[in-house]
């Protein structure tokens, strides 16, 4: 999912880490939605009850589930709907949470078969069954949505997505509902990792009350999950969710979770610090001093009292892109340049406070820590950059200047400016000559959209925790995140014959050879993994907000 924090607009988990860097995760969209205030206070409800967390939100985008795209609108439907598989971070692995079991697959890898729980129900009474399946996937793919979903492509590779997905026919037909309690998934090529793709939070059932009413579902989804909606959404106010007592799963130990809708992150930092909120975003350049109040998680993703900052690597990459119809970029040389002329750590250390950690390429240690993914020219090493560029015949004149201009593009409306600032620098220092552009978040999408930049800059959360989902999306000939247009035969049918790979070890060892391969041909330039920068209060007994920027209410505790 590309870009979908920090504070102003954000397009989806699949577009790009638009906001502010500087802010997190969960202040990704001011003022989308309709109806309500134009700007939150958080203070419209209160919690109900001692054993009611409180929790800070930006403005979702969406909270059905069909377009759960962002950060804000994935947690609430996270805590809303069960799908057939949820990631389990112990295991590093996909677990049936619907599904009665894990999915037994055909001798092809093309079918999966899905054997449900029984007796689950719907927040209003309806039975959660095979056909709720086919339904809620079908409303992801549709194209006669009102908004067709931007996470749609989480589909397209099950049989007969195309066609669907372009309105030539009715039918979707790879889905089916073989009985009551039997969903079964085709595929239209071998997919190993298509049980973490199930994890996805917008892959759910729904009622037939979607169909039936879909303005009313938008503003208050019927879901399967731990927690239920008591009330529509109160755009720019707030979210009240409520446990619900008939949840087929363990009950949740809390009663409920006031998502109070804040405008900023600062803004919900200070109700955090008034006791209104147990859950905020830690400002700029105040980590360092909310460790020495309330302490440090002992694994970076879990809050209990005295070791409340969470500050573990995500599943998320920044980096830039350099675009494919720029001349000088189109230069693999002038590429591995611009990369060893970034100091990286210098950015980490002076705009974060030490918090983040220096890409050593696209993949997240987090999802794999193998040496094997690290790209050679994915480092701090000035001499060569200017080396590799006097080889390649850009020889510096008496001003150090070399000939190359490049301009730095990027949304100005989500704090990316002195990132960018200290980039330039780096890249005036071996002979660049470097300009800046900053456009608002609609145009910067347009921009890229049409290649109508130089070097952008873009981010990428998991969708799901597998190294495919870093690898196939961005560098894929053709693919949807793909801005960069990269495309090379060889890591095509490398990523083609790693899908289809069925033992876990020997797939990711093939995901590594491919990740090298791109880094030769550095089609874009890394420059760090995010990580988290939040905390919690001393009222939460066990909190835990993952690497992947979920928030497991339904494990929440109270003290």
């Amino acid at each position: 999912m590309a870009d979908t924090k920090f504070t102003q607009p954000v397009m989806g988990r699949r577009t790009f880490v638009g906001g502010a860097l500087a802010t997190g995760a969960l202040a990704a969209l001011a003022g989308c939605g309709g109806g309500g205030d134009t700007e939150g206070s958080g203070t419209t409800a209160a919690p109900a009850g001692d054993n009611v967390m409180g929790f800070y939100l930006s403005e979702p985008a969406y909270i059905d589930p069909y377009n759960a795209q962002e950060n804000q609108g994935t947690a609430i439907a996270r805590a809303m709907f069960d799908g057939l598989m949820t990631w389990d971070w112990d295991t590093n692995s996909a677990v049936p949470v619907c599904a009665a079991e894990a999915p037994t697959v055909s001798e092809d890898g093309l079918v999966y078969t899905f054997k449900l729980k029984e007796g689950m129900k719907f927040h209003n009474g309806d039975a959660v069954d095979a056909e709720s399946f086919v339904r809620g996937w079908k409303r992801v793919a549709s194209p006669k949505m009102e908004t067709p979903s931007d996470i749609c492509y989480h589909l397209a590779p099950v049989a007969g997505y195309a066609e669907f997905n372009a309105g030539d026919t009715e039918e979707f037909t790879g889905l089916k509902a073989v009985d009551e309690l039997t969903f079964e998934v085709t595929l239209s090529a071998p997919m190993a990792d298509f049980p973490a793709v199930c994890c996805h939070p917008g892959l759910v059932p729904v009622p037939q009350a979607a169909v039936d009413d879909p303005k009313s579902f938008l503003e208050q989804p019927i879901g399967n999950g731990p927690f239920k909606m008591d009330e529509p959404w109160k755009h720019n106010q707030y979210i009240n969710l409520v446990k619900f007592d008939e949840y087929h799963g363990e009950a949740p130990k809390i009663d409920g979770v006031y998502c109070s809708i804040q405008k900023d992150p600062d803004t919900a930092y200070n109700e955090f610090k008034a006791g209104t909120i147990d859950f905020a975003q830690i400002p700029t350049g105040q980590i360092k001093d909310n460790v020495d109040k309330y302490g440090k998680s002992e694994d970076g993703y879990t809050s209990t009292p005295g070791k409340q900052c969470l500050l573990g690597v995500e599943l998320s990459t920044y980096f830039m892109i350099p675009c494919s119809q720029d001349p000088v970029l189109a230069d693999v040389n002038v590429r591995r340049a611009l990369s060893l002329a970034i100091n990286r750590q210098n950015i980490v250390d002076t705009l974060y406070e030490g918090s983040r950690m220096p890409a050593t390429s696209i993949m997240p240690t987090a999802i794999d820590d193998s040496e094997e993914n690290v790209w050679q020219y994915c480092k701090y090493d000035p001499d060569q950059a200017k080396q590799i560029l006097e080889d390649a015949g850009y020889t510096a004149d008496a001003d150090g200047k070399r000939g190359l201009e490049v301009t730095l593009n990027y949304n100005g409306d989500g704090g990316h400016e002195d990132l960018m600032s200290t980039i330039q620098l780096d890249l005036e220092a071996v002979g660049f000559t470097v300009k800046q552009d900053a456009v608002e978040w609609a145009t910067y999408l347009d921009n890229l959209s049409k290649d109508e930049f130089s070097l952008g800059r873009l981010g990428w959360t998991a969708d799901y925790p597998t190294m495919d989902n870093f690898l196939y999306p961005n560098f894929y000939t053709g693919a949807d995140n793909n801005y960069e247009k990269y495309s090379n035969p060889e890591v095509d049918k490398m990523m083609e014959e790693a899908r289809q790979i069925q033992d876990e070890e020997e797939r990711k060892a093939a995901c590594r050879k491919v990740c090298a391969l791109i880094g030769e041909d550095m089609p874009v330039i890394p420059i760090m993994f995010y990580a988290h920068n939040y905390v919690a209060s001393e009222r939460m007994k066990n909190f835990n907000y993952d690497a992947q920027t979920i928030p497991h209410f339904e494990t929440a505790e109270i003290a």
